[in-house]
């Protein structure tokens, strides 16, 4: 958050609601030479800055003063939020990029101020403008009470950003092993594929996120092919990750398929250690 200030008066009101220092604040409003709505260069006013900083009585003095409720950025701050609600302010007030204050909450993890939200009338399925959910945003960040709290709510575990990309497949690239957990008893399709044909196994698998592929695993043993015809244990070769390497193996991961390519897992890879597992594996003319 930028604290440019156009003039000398906003400027002191702008370090007012940063510091909380409600004195010198009513002092400034009171003089009627600043707006409580005053902004700078990039939009921001004084109190989304008292709200942000967690200032209550800084945010209640603004308010009292006229500044515009709806024109707010969400922070973590519950008895905040529950303040400017008490004032009128709208669950349904959207950023340029579509955000809410549900959707910034849920994404900073923020479960108090989600549970307020969804008491005044959020929509828990609101989309940023690529598609990205609430429980999306959830999922990616691993905030695991949230999820829960939007899941309980109603919240739609499978629905995708526009490139395809799910809450569980976001959540199994970030190497969240218990919020693929969640969404996995909840309901989540374990094997849908991105536009890239990727699935969230294959990505867990690329990035080493061994956790991840255990609670994959005990959702269903099936290690499957992609679109692409690489498999699980491809992307892991790919990806340097021995010990998922292994950990596929255990899973009865065939070592001699190849991808469309007619590339076998052990071409995949310049590591010593992992030719070394998978040489001895490799079988009818394919070593």
């Amino acid at each position: 958050m930028s604290f440019k200030k156009e003039t000398p008066l906003a400027n002191a009101v702008f370090w007012a609601a940063r510091k909380g220092n409600l004195a010198l604040l009513q002092l400034l409003l009171n003089s009627g030479r600043v707006d409580a709505d005053c902004r700078d260069s990039y939009g921001t006013t004084a109190l989304m800055v008292a709200s942000y900083s967690g200032h209550y009585e800084c945010v209640k003095e603004l308010i009292m003063q006229g500044a515009d409720i709806n024109y707010q950025r969400e922070q973590g701050y519950h008895d905040v939020v529950k303040l400017l609600f008490e004032f009128g302010a709208s669950t349904e007030f959207q950023t340029k990029d579509g955000g809410t204050a549900l959707t910034v909450a849920s994404q900073y993890g923020h479960s108090k101020v989600v549970d307020i939200l969804l008491k005044n009338g959020a929509n828990l399925n609101e989309q940023l403008n690529d598609g990205a959910t609430p429980l999306f945003l959830a999922a990616q960040g691993g905030h695991v009470t949230v999820i829960r709290q939007l899941m309980s709510s109603g919240a739609k575990v499978n629905q995708a950003r526009e490139d395809g990309t799910a809450p569980l497949w976001m959540a199994a690239q970030m190497g969240h092993s218990e919020v693929v957990k969640v969404l996995l008893l909840r309901g989540a399709d374990r094997d849908a594929d991105r536009q890239d044909g990727s699935t969230a196994l294959f990505k867990a698998a690329l990035k080493g996120h061994n956790g991840v592929i255990e609670e994959l695993l005990k959702f269903s043993p099936s290690l499957g092919l992609l679109k692409n015809g690489y498999t699980p244990l491809h992307a892991a070769v790919l990806g340097g990750n021995l010990q998922t390497v292994l950990l596929l193996l255990g899973a009865n991961a065939d070592p001699t398929l190849p991808n469309k390519n007619n590339e076998l897992p052990a071409d995949l890879t310049k590591s010593d250690r992992i030719l070394k597992v998978l040489r001895p594996k490799l079988v009818n003319g394919h070593s």
